[in-house]
């Protein structure tokens, strides 16, 4: 009543002062006057209470949820309701112009709450990070999907304000679109779909190591997307792949090795096969020094000596009798060094055995975990153990294969000449 009042006594003035433009004045004061309060509004809200929300957010998760961007499309909304509220208040003998004044402020409203909820999303996906809380779940491809379609849904509000129609009569017409929609979001679909398989299968998290040489992927999982998954290669250089080629291509993933805490080591050394033969009692007797080798050797013995125990003397040993051999006793002395080595786990698989003879040798092969996962460390292990088993071939009278070289074959000439 108040305000009727007030609206007829403006007109009445205006229209004794400014006879025929009485109605368009007062819609020109009151567009200022809103302007204003707006305005004003706009520094209380940015510059006041910001300042005093910023100082009340003590707490580390105060700060995650009340982040700046936030509180400022928050802002954003609360003066266009206002701005809304007042062209009603002011403007209700002005249909057009009020009509236009609402459109735009529904659409502001309804933009700045859109994206006021994408960084409250932004926010809890960073406080969730923080506390490790998505390390098997992918959570950054769950909150794009529910800002694809919360996008989705206030674009379809926005049209329907906009033509003055129910949103109700747009939804019932996506089943006609519903193809179209497929094919334009077929990556966020089957990233979505795959994003849940790989967390339901516990099959990928952020900071595994994973392996995907089809896609040239080598290196520790950056981010797990709404539609591909980042990886630093160990070169540092960053590869994308579809979040969906993980679940229709196979990968491998390196976290059991981590989860284990060992890392294997499978490599061979290859021997010449002519410097393979039987002990003989010199070598035997040296070998009887080594303290990896005594007992295994005396037990070996025994065996020998209660199967010839039986046989007549004048039996062709090396043809009837069984001895002791170079490359057994090497790799019978390779299981010792490993089985008291520092840095090689116990627990695990250990296993040093003869492959199949190829033109390049024989290889032996040591298949064994060591105790850490760090690289550098693997590496040295790793290494410590091949220069070792190099340097003793020549005690057990083997010699590592190598091809000839062009040194080789100019000594060889030389000689000829």
């Amino acid at each position: 009543m108040l305000r009727s009042e007030f609206k007829q006594a403006a007109l009445a003035w205006l229209e004794v002062n400014v006879p025929g433009f009485s109605t368009v004045v007062f819609d020109g004061l009151v567009l200022l006057w809103i302007l204003l309060f707006a305005l004003a509004l706009h520094l209380v809200l940015h510059f006041v209470l910001q300042r005093a929300l910023a100082r009340f957010a003590t707490r580390r998760w105060q700060r995650s949820f009340l982040p700046a961007d936030l509180f400022r499309r928050l802002s954003y909304v609360l003066q266009g309701l206002v701005v809304q509220s007042q062209a009603v208040f002011w403007l209700d003998q002005s249909p057009s112009l009020l009509r236009l004044i609402e459109t735009v402020a529904d659409q502001w409203v309804l933009l700045f709450a859109l994206l006021s909820f994408f960084s409250f999303l932004d926010a809890f996906q960073r406080e969730a990070y923080r506390r490790a809380v998505p390390a098997q779940f992918p959570l950054r491809g769950l909150v794009q999907s529910i800002k694809l379609v919360a996008s989705v849904l206030a674009v379809l509000l926005a049209i329907s304000m906009l033509i003055g129609k129910s949103p109700i009569i747009l939804f019932s017409g996506l089943g006609a679109l519903s193809a179209v929609l497929l094919l334009i979001f077929k990556d966020p679909i089957l990233g979505f779909v795959a994003g849940i398989q790989l967390s339901i299968n516990n099959m990928l998290a952020v900071g595994d190591w994973l392996e995907m040489p089809k896609y040239g992927a080598d290196g520790d999982v950056m981010d797990i997307a709404l539609t591909t998954v980042k990886v630093r290669n160990w070169d540092k250089t960053i590869t994308t792949i579809p979040t969906y080629a993980l679940i229709s291509d196979s990968f491998k993933n390196w976290r059991g090795m981590s989860d284990a805490g060992g890392r294997r080591i499978k490599r061979s050394v290859l021997l010449e096969t002519g410097c393979i033969q039987f002990l003989d009692v010199e070598m035997l007797e040296r070998l009887k020094k080594a303290n990896l080798l005594s007992s295994y050797l005396e037990e070996k013995m025994k065996e020998i000596a209660n199967a010839n125990s039986d046989k007549p003397e004048e039996t062709p040993i090396a043809l009837n009798a069984p001895r002791l051999t170079n490359v057994g006793t090497f790799r019978a002395y390779l299981s010792s060094y490993l089985n008291a080595h520092p840095d090689i786990r116990n627990d695990l698989t250990q296993i040093v055995r003869q492959l199949e003879p190829t033109s390049e040798g024989l290889p032996i092969e040591i298949y064994a975990f060591t105790n850490t996962t760090d690289w550098n460390e693997y590496e040295d292990i790793q290494s410590d153990i091949f220069d070792h088993v190099l340097a003793i071939l020549s005690e057990f009278g083997l010699r590592a294969h190598e091809a000839p070289t062009g040194h080789d074959v100019r000594a060889l000439m030389a000689e000829r000449e």
